[in-house]
């Protein structure tokens, strides 16, 4: 598989000072980096491959976090001002939802105080906590599940990725896309017309117009559009074979995947959970199970990851479960 990311994209909304630090890490600790950590007034913390290491001033890893370089508002205002390109105002809307989404896909977490009106979040102040994502694109991520999710050479089974936080779903997705999209050995696949909804600009990553990762040859995508409209759009407008959006959740988006379903549109698409069970009991979605879906594909981290925990029929029946 080939790993295909930049951690200098995520580096760069990162005061000069913290850069400097986390570019003096070793190579190896750098290319493992998932998550970098700013919390007020606590030590300078990266995340990757299950581990945690602390950052000294000099650039050392510190397990401890005792010698740490301890994160203070300046670090924290700046950040921001960088992520939101000194207009907080541009970014009102995502700061609703707890993220905000930068060039490359990369999603960076925003806590603080919450602004509230109307009973619901209106955008967030004081931000004392910031958790930099790192997303990366591995081609061949799909390597083992594509084989199960193509029908036959001109068609997929509806499926559902089912993974946990940080377990490598839309890494998965992402790379399922590209291949169903660009068509492939497999199976002598023909490749087809993708119509991706790309909500939060991760799947693709798309700066002006243009997909940073790679999605295949006969993928158009609609960028920062809800699901649920999104999916009706590209229906309506481009023809789609395939409809793939990431992370569905609400019962807009469990409507719009039955009226695509309807239209003969072949869907593919993902949510959190650890487990089957755990998309059985979301009540959003219950109604999509017995109608929708002909795979289901569960991950995890347990072997780091992306690590293919079963895959799973229409009926539930095991296709395929991690020894």
């Amino acid at each position: 598989m080939n790993n295909n990311f930049n951690i200098s994209e995520v580096l760069d909304y990162l005061p000069k000072h913290i850069k400097t630090m986390v570019i003096r890490l070793s190579k190896e600790s750098l290319q493992k980096i998932e998550e970098i950590r700013l919390r007020l007034a606590k030590p300078l913390c990266a995340t990757g491959c299950c581990s945690e290491i602390f950052i000294g001033a000099d650039g050392e890893a510190e397990p401890s976090g005792v010698n740490a370089y301890i994160i203070n508002e300046d670090d924290l205002r700046y950040s921001m001002q960088l992520v939101c390109n000194f207009s907080m105002y541009s970014v009102e809307e995502e700061l609703k939802n707890g993220f905000v989404t930068v060039n490359g896909g990369h999603r960076v977490g925003i806590c603080g105080r919450a602004v509230i009106e109307n009973g619901k979040v209106k955008t967030l102040k004081d931000i004392s906590y910031m958790n930099f994502r790192v997303a990366k694109q591995i081609i061949g991520a799909s390597d083992k599940v594509i084989g199960y999710i193509i029908r036959s050479p001109d068609s997929i089974y509806n499926t559902l990725i089912i993974s946990p936080p940080q377990c490598g779903k839309t890494t998965l997705l992402r790379d399922v896309i590209r291949k169903l999209s660009s068509g492939g050995e497999e199976k002598l696949f023909r490749g087809m017309k993708v119509s991706l909804i790309d909500e939060r600009s991760e799947v693709a990553a798309c700066s002006l117009g243009i997909p940073r990762n790679e999605v295949g040859m006969r993928t158009d995508v609609l960028d920062g559009c809800p699901k649920a409209e999104g999916i009706i759009m590209m229906i309506r407008s481009m023809s789609p074979e395939i409809i793939a959006t990431d992370e569905i959740g609400r019962l807009e988006d469990a409507n719009a995947i039955t009226d695509a379903v309807n239209a003969g549109v072949k869907v593919i698409t993902t949510i959190h959970g650890s487990s089957i069970e755990d998309f059985l009991n979301k009540q959003s979605l219950n109604r999509i199970h017995k109608e929708i879906f002909e795979r289901y594909v569960v991950l995890s981290r347990k072997n780091g990851a992306g690590t293919l925990e079963t895959v799973l029929d229409g009926k539930f029946n095991i296709l395929f479960e991690r020894i």
